[in-house]
């Protein structure tokens, strides 16, 4: 992908007017036979956000995904997608929205220039003064980083050729929601930075709406202008990657050599205990290490916390 050499951080928003609400689930319910799947389930998503969805195997993230597409109807509860019931969107409400999916059946025979044309086609028919038009198919392709391989095959494309395939197919529409169903799986350190740079690209420029699932935490934590965590079929966490760490009362844990012997210590405030280790110690301390909760550790302590029967966490902006 043509793309600035680093990921540029992302930047807090300014407050988003009510009527930017993009996404809008009130007490979401899932029911298969006598198994309750979604158990009340609520949020929304704003213009613009990046909101990342984590939960452990069977929490419902893929239900929920579902059902805010299109493509399952729920048991209960009131849903909202760009100002629609997902269960009465038609063809034109669609063509608003793109999808990536961790694998989906396509045609390897045909080419990539081929398949992006073809799917692009799909989107034309909706394009209005006040609708974003389908993307140029070679611009398309430089923004995704297949630029020079439109005459291939898409069955001899490589992994992370195919992965890059599948988000041009997602946002050949110019969607103004997007979702990402683990999207850098089989993607290098390269194509996974040029990834989230596309990411910033567009929700930052483009305006655009993501909802994005992943596994990797790391990824989260880079993303998301929010998280959520979803376990045993309720939202158990809900705000920014330090907020969630305050939630759980994240401490930092301070390490240090003086005199030849190591110390550890857990504080609330590492800040403050660093700055008084160095007034009463000064140049005696060597070694000094700074650890703060990562997303990984609020992520553990939340789910556990909920098997255990801690019940859900407060979120801090459920916006």
């Amino acid at each position: 992908m043509a793309m600035a050499p680093e990921s540029a951080p992302r930047t807090e928003q300014a407050a988003v007017p009510e009527g930017d609400t993009v996404i809008d689930v009130r007490d979401l319910r899932m029911r298969y036979g006598v198994s309750d799947v979604l158990k009340g389930v609520d949020f929304q998503a704003v213009r613009g956000e990046v909101l990342v969805l984590l939960g452990p195997n069977g929490a419902g993230k893929t239900t929920t995904i579902e059902i805010l597409e299109g493509f399952r109807m729920r048991s209960a509860g009131a849903v909202r997608v760009l100002d629609t019931d997902p269960a009465q969107g038609g063809e034109a409400w669609r063509a608003r929205l793109g999808v990536v999916l961790q694998s989906w059946r396509d045609h390897g025979k045909w080419t990539v220039g081929e398949l992006l044309e073809h799917f692009s086609l799909y989107y034309r028919p909706y394009s209005t003064p006040d609708r974003r038009r389908p993307r140029d198919v070679a611009e398309l392709m430089d923004l995704v980083g297949l630029t020079g391989h439109a005459r291939k095959r898409v069955k001899s494309l490589s992994g992370g050729q195919r992965r890059r395939l599948d988000v041009a197919v997602g946002i050949v529409g110019s969607p103004e929601l997007l979702f990402l169903d683990e999207p850098t799986a089989g993607f290098d350190p390269e194509a996974r930075r040029d990834f989230h740079d596309l990411v910033h690209r567009l929700s930052d420029l483009e305006d655009t709406t993501i909802l994005l699932t992943t596994h990797d935490l790391d990824e989260a934590e880079k993303l998301a202008d929010r998280i959520m965590i979803l376990a045993d079929g309720r939202i158990v966490a809900n705000g920014t990657a330090a907020d969630l760490a305050r939630q759980v009362g994240g401490q930092t844990e301070v390490r240090w050599m003086r005199g030849g012997e190591r110390f550890v210590h857990a504080e609330k405030d590492g800040t403050r205990f660093v700055r008084e280790l160095f007034a009463q110690h000064g140049d005696e301390i060597t070694d000094l290490e700074v650890r703060r909760s990562t997303l990984e550790d609020v992520y553990i302590s939340m789910v556990r916390r909920h098997e255990d029967g801690g019940g859900p966490a407060r979120s801090g902006d459920d916006r």
